[in-house]
């Protein structure tokens, strides 16, 4: 049976939205509905209300062949509190102007603005980025700086919150920054349960590295991953660089530089953050 759980936050955390049109990302829309559109017995607490908006037609036609029909037009984002932007259809593409302006109504009067992948570029065709920090998949970076040299693009994170405007990089990322949305509303214990249910990692920190080329290793020692298993087992005991080398059959030299090449930091900052993540 699960507990149900006190939270300070009594008013609830308001309209969340995800827009929707033709050429729309099922994955990322399904983000959206599976963290914030889905019913939370679990919690005692009021949970965030969820609508779908139209930027054009109330029915479109998602990549896959999947119909999806809105709840609502633009007319929602004038009380949204978060508006979630999925990728967009096609980098190149300016977004339609009724939505462009919408955004920056609803922007203007204090509402959310959330991008996964691509969805960053109608944010910034918005003018939404402009003197602030971003990020998008890896793939879409040149274009990127290119179009909208007044952003501040950033390399090698999941996600950046600006405050009131929060871009997310390739499609997973939209649930560590949907993740950290939530903690932001409640606390890292109501994200944990979330992240249960997705069975997921409770937490990836922003500023990971996206993509990480990890080559298959061909040595008589333990794999990195063994290793990194047997760490998790004792993060209450110190455990440095000769310890986990020793575990890997590796001189500390070579260690230290496959476990960069394989997890995309050194030993010590990926100890620290798993530590983190166990004390949350």
């Amino acid at each position: 049976m699960e507990i149900l759980q006190e939270n300070p936050n009594e008013t609830g955390p308001g309209l969340v939205v995800v827009l929707t049109y033709d050429g729309l990302c099922t994955f990322e829309f399904g983000i959206a509905v599976e963290v914030f559109g889905l019913a939370r017995p679990e919690f005692d607490f009021p949970w965030y209300e969820f609508q779908v908006v139209a930027c054009e037609n109330m029915k479109v036609r998602a990549v896959g062949g999947v119909t999806i029909e809105a709840d609502a037009g633009l007319e929602a984002l004038d009380r949204a509190r978060t508006i979630i932007i999925p990728g967009w259809r096609d980098k190149s593409e300016r977004p339609p102007e009724k939505l462009l302006t919408a955004l920056v109504k609803a922007h203007a009067r204090g509402a959310r603005c959330m991008s996964i992948c691509s969805g960053v570029f109608v944010l910034a065709a918005a003018g939404l980025l402009n003197g602030k920090r971003a990020t998008t998949h890896w793939q879409y970076f040149p274009y990127l700086k290119e179009q909208y040299p007044e952003i501040l693009v950033e390399e090698d994170v999941l996600y950046i919150d600006e405050g009131n405007v929060i871009t997310s990089a390739g499609s997973a990322a939209g649930i560590d920054a949907s993740l950290h949305l939530i903690r932001r509303d409640f606390d890292s214990q109501t994200a944990n349960c979330v992240a249960r249910r997705l069975v997921m990692s409770p937490h990836r920190d922003g500023g990971q590295a996206q993509y990480v080329a990890a080559p298959v290793f061909e040595h008589a020692g333990r794999s990195i991953s063994e290793v990194m298993d047997w760490a998790r087992a004792q993060l209450a005991e110190p455990i440095g660089l000769p310890e986990l080398a020793a575990r890997g059959n590796m001189s500390e030299r070579t260690f230290l530089r496959r476990f960069n090449e394989a997890v995309g930091m050194t030993p010590v900052a990926w100890l620290q953050r798993e530590r983190m993540s166990r004390a949350q």
